[in-house]
């Protein structure tokens, strides 16, 4: 069965989003800079992308590929997806509303909110906002904009990875963290094994890796200290094939870790990166993935809806 997303479906995206979004920069280091042996390293800094993450990239695909209605958009969000989707709405002139659990940072909402987007702040997690959405969009007529489990969605976050093929074309591992999937789904659709592709995870909320575990997408935990971007009760069912086909593996890192990459981005990049945007370089800095030498490996930063972080 062919996969739901592949790099055709995300060069047409591509044509769509790309007047909307930028082509957000890397940094050449080297993980010697970092306390690590010295292998080539490369940061995608997705976290200056529009609205602060890549979450911006699979808005535009849905609202310029899937025709909103005049009642607008609705979406839920642990916090990114829904200030892309509130951004995306803002440029194009569509109503919009936003469900956030109570674990949303405050960051993310008062970004949400300067968007102009109707914001409605309802249960403890991502699952419970969601199913609010679902009833508004159900009642409103508006259309509902998935997270992560929607082929717009994951081809647009697949064109992170169409950019970072060409910024950095000889790489041989991206690391990314997960949430319900949709970028590792659209980066492993891109590349189909070219690079390796190694997933990221809290050890409080691994989705991922329970779902492989199960041989499909499962109810995991969701308690993290990123929990507002990376624990989603499950990873979405489109991405799971692409996953089992082009994932090498998936580590899990601790929220000590998460908050030491937090950290260390800051004091040797001078990277500001909210929790979820800093889980893929815990997985250097911890040891979880351990690059072989000579190995040029990439890491997306992304997620810089954060307050200041006062590391003293």
């Amino acid at each position: 069965m062919p996969l739901a997303v592949d790099r055709a479906e995300i060069e047409r995206v591509h044509a769509a989003i790309g007047p909307y979004i930028r082509v957000t920069p890397i940094v050449e280091a080297s993980g010697a800079d970092f306390g690590l042996p010295p292998f080539p390293l490369t940061l995608k800094l997705e976290q200056l992308q529009h609205a602060g993450s890549f979450k911006t990239r699979g808005a535009f695909a849905n609202l310029l590929l899937r025709h909103p209605p005049r009642a607008g958009v609705v979406a839920a969000s642990g916090g990114n997806h829904g200030a892309a989707v509130a951004y995306a709405a803002m440029r194009l002139g569509l109503p919009a509303r936003i469900f956030v659990p109570t674990v949303s940072s405050p960051a993310k909402v008062d970004r949400i909110r300067s968007y102009g987007a109707d914001l409605t702040v309802t249960g403890a997690r991502y699952a419970e906002a969601l199913a609010a959405s679902m009833e508004w969009a159900s009642t409103s007529g508006a259309l509902q904009v998935h997270a992560f489990d929607q082929i717009e969605t994951i081809a647009g976050q697949g064109t992170l990875g169409r950019e970072l093929s060409t910024q950095a074309p000889h790489l041989d591992t991206i690391i990314v963290a997960v949430g319900g999937g949709g970028l590792i789904g659209g980066l492993a659709a891109w590349y189909a094994s070219s690079a390796r592709i190694v997933a990221v995870e809290p050890d409080g909320a691994p989705t991922l890796a329970e779902a492989l575990k199960a041989g499909q997408p499962v109810d995991a935990p969701t308690g993290s200290v990123a929990a507002d971007s990376l624990a989603p009760r499950r990873v979405g069912e489109l991405m799971f094939p692409i996953a089992k086909a082009h994932v090498d593996r998936v580590v899990l890192v601790t929220d000590d870790a998460i908050r030491r990459a937090q950290r260390a981005l800051w004091e040797g990049l001078r990277i500001v990166a909210e929790p979820g945007g800093s889980a893929a370089f815990a997985a250097l800095l911890s040891g979880a993935y351990q690059p072989a030498r000579g190995e040029r490996v990439c890491v997306v930063i992304s997620g810089a809806n954060t307050t200041a972080v006062d590391f003293g």
